[in-house]
């Protein structure tokens, strides 16, 4: 059996030999457009269309959104290494050239989660989605995610299209205090008021719901929201 030694140095002369096929597939110049600029954003975000529990669809989503989370993540409002170490030294109109590119991109619809959950558990999460409830003073998703939950320009972001895991896991961020928002932080309030069996009837509702034949947010909203938000102020 070949020594670690041997094994590696194979590898690397594999490599070389290889250079020059790579090379031959590559443009002598990368074309200085933003779609290849953001690749190392698409190799994440564009991966399975959106059904990633760590890596959200960003595809359509209101660009005044996207930029205020790239905004937190470089202030330290949102809590993610990865994420931290690309915009960390971008300027405020380059990361907004990034989320106006992404804002219009569209890609295909991510398909439904199958859920294992009771039927009770999708009526309490259709009820504070649709509805809210009013005895711990949580509103309904739609009166500020708009009524096809595909977000309202220019920056309240959609729920459909969301996997279960990672509407679970942003829940969980904004209770421990690792994701947050420009105060009034609404969904740090909203977070600490539902029970944790609330929270998972709510991501098992979403998982389980198609994203609208068309997926563009709402350009509009009734305001004043049900509860005062930093990010979007009335």
């Amino acid at each position: 059996m070949p020594s670690t030694a041997s094994t590696a140095r194979i590898a690397v002369l594999l490599f070389i030999g290889a250079l020059p096929a790579i090379a031959a597939d590559r443009p002598a110049v990368l074309p200085d457009t933003m779609a290849q600029r953001v690749i190392a954003c698409t190799s994440c975000h564009a991966k399975d269309q959106g059904t990633d529990a760590f890596f959200p669809r960003i595809s359509g989503k209101p660009a005044g959104y996207l930029y205020n989370q790239l905004i937190n993540f470089r202030e330290g409002r949102r809590q993610y290494p990865l994420m931290t170490y690309m915009v960390d030294y971008l300027p405020d109109a380059y990361l907004r050239e990034i989320a106006e590119h992404f804002a219009a991109q569209h890609l295909p619809a991510p398909p439904i989660q199958p859920t294992a959950v009771s039927q009770a558990v999708l009526e309490r999460g259709r009820q504070l989605v649709l509805q809210g409830d009013s005895a711990i003073k949580v509103p309904a998703c739609i009166a500020c995610h708009g009524e096809k939950l595909t977000g309202v320009a220019p920056a309240i972001p959609g729920l459909a299209g969301l996997p279960r895991d990672y509407v679970n896991a942003q829940f969980g961020a904004w209770r421990n205090k690792a994701r947050r928002a420009h105060a009034p932080d609404c969904m740090a309030d909203i977070a600490n008021r539902l029970s944790l069996a609330d929270v998972a009837a709510i991501s098992s509702w979403l998982g389980a719901r198609p994203l609208p034949a068309d997926p563009a947010p709402a350009v509009a909203i009734a305001r004043p929201l049900p509860i005062p938000c930093g990010s979007t102020p009335d």
